[in-house]
């Protein structure tokens, strides 16, 4: 039987966070970027997000750190109701 390798703990408290954030019912975009503390061996929120763009969270994430980011859009339900909308409100030539 194999045992998994423990690398990094996650800290109690961004694991709530991170629950929290995946059933929030904001219709804004989130994020939540999370970094490992080497000297404890444990992954921690670094920042936190809201109405941020994936473009803009691209450009907040440093190029040389890992960071890892947790992402939510509310862009694709403004979308997918955008494009309801403009159905409904189509009307055909024929």
């Amino acid at each position: 039987m194999s045992e998994s390798l423990v690398v990094c703990d996650v800290a109690e408290d961004l694991v709530e966070k991170l629950r929290k954030f995946r059933f929030r019912k904001e219709t804004n975009n989130a994020a939540i970027i999370m970094k490992i503390d080497k000297d404890k061996q444990l992954v921690v929120l670094d920042e936190e997000h809201e109405g941020i763009s994936p473009d803009e969270l691209k450009d907040e994430l440093p190029e040389r750190q890992p960071r890892y980011p947790s992402y939510a859009a509310g862009v694709w339900y403004y979308s997918l109701l955008e494009a309801v909308q403009n159905v409904q409100s189509w009307t055909s030539p024929f």
